[in-house]
């Protein structure tokens, strides 16, 4: 996991991009926003942060976290610039209320965890450190209220779009940060402005981290029509289709902890290199049960960036 604190440059970048988007995703990644120039000077002044997240859904791409936060004394200012939740606003919107953002930030700060497929999947699959959505999120959540207290901003008042039960959620956030008023309530987003401005920062890093996406296996030629994520998005569901590899079953882009990606690998065959005529007379196997047999086996593809990204090593069995 590594920290970023400089924009990302990209030959293709868009017009606008957010500072928070760093590609290739090869790693998660915490971004944080210069403390804003009202602060420095008055450090004990209190603040408000809100929490929200995008992209926890989708069977690929990043999940994303993020926190805002401004000065209490200038929350009023704040409510003018005219937050709503990401998931109501067009696009457009969403990227003219993120530059709204950028362009307050002589009071407004705001950081980004971005939770890369890889990680999502080797953190839900790995028997000896089993982690589920809810901690994956909580941990996120309970990180970026640490970093922002970290800049010694006073935080006095958080507000949450919760993950799992409220009640729950409050109580642990409330022993990790003792002493602030912490509210963990449903549709945050839609009644708190520091929240939707939360929910912008990650909905807008997700969208331009998949808009602009770098493959990094070797000789992949994808396409980049994968709809929204969802698995009941028609868009994604042909993507899925059409872009399956054979032996690996999916770049780094998709979650493989996800029902519907492990239910296309565990029912999909693949062709096995044994000799012609004994091939003619051997049913075709299915990845979980070709990677599971006793015969020593080359492969027929290349050991490139799908060995490193899955890091995967050849053993004899």
């Amino acid at each position: 996991m590594t920290d970023h604190q400089d924009p990302a440059s990209s030959p293709d970048a868009p017009v606008f991009t957010m500072p928070s988007v760093t590609l290739p995703l090869l790693d998660s990644y915490t971004y944080i926003s210069p403390t804003p120039s009202h602060l420095p000077g008055n450090m004990d002044e209190p603040c408000v942060l809100g929490v929200d997240e995008a992209g926890r859904g989708p069977c690929l791409g990043a999940m994303v976290y993020a926190v805002s936060f401004c000065p209490l004394s200038r929350y009023d200012e704040f409510k003018a610039l005219g937050f709503d939740d990401s998931k109501k606003l067009t696009a457009e919107r969403r990227d003219n209320l993120a530059k709204v953002i950028l362009d307050s930030q002589d009071y407004v700060g705001w950081a980004v965890k971005v939770i890369s497929p890889q990680d999502i999947s080797t953190s839900m699959h790995n028997r000896s450190t089993l982690v589920n959505l809810n901690q994956l999120a909580h941990d996120a959540t309970i990180e970026l209220i640490g970093k922002v207290m970290d800049e010694r901003i006073n935080l006095t008042q958080i507000y949450v779009d919760p993950v799992g039960p409220s009640k729950s959620y409050q109580a642990k956030l409330s022993k990790y940060f003792p002493g602030v008023q912490i509210t963990v309530e449903p549709k945050a987003d839609a009644l708190y402005p520091i929240v939707s401005a939360a929910s912008i920062c990650a909905k807008v890093t997700r969208d331009q981290i998949l808009e602009q996406w770098q493959w990094t296996e070797k000789g992949l030629d994808c396409s980049m029509d994968f709809g929204s994520g969802y698995p009941s998005d028609p868009n994604t569901v042909k993507w899925l289709d059409r872009n399956q590899v054979p032996f690996f079953g999916y770049p780094s882009l998709i979650r493989f902890s996800w029902k519907t990606i492990h239910h296309r690998l565990v029912t999909t065959t693949c062709e096995w290199s044994d000799d012609e005529e004994a091939a003619e007379k051997k049913p075709r196997k299915s990845i979980k049960r070709l990677l599971s047999t006793e015969t020593k086996q080359d492969s027929h593809y290349e050991k490139g960036q799908f060995y490193k990204s899955f890091r995967l090593a050849s053993v004899a069995l």
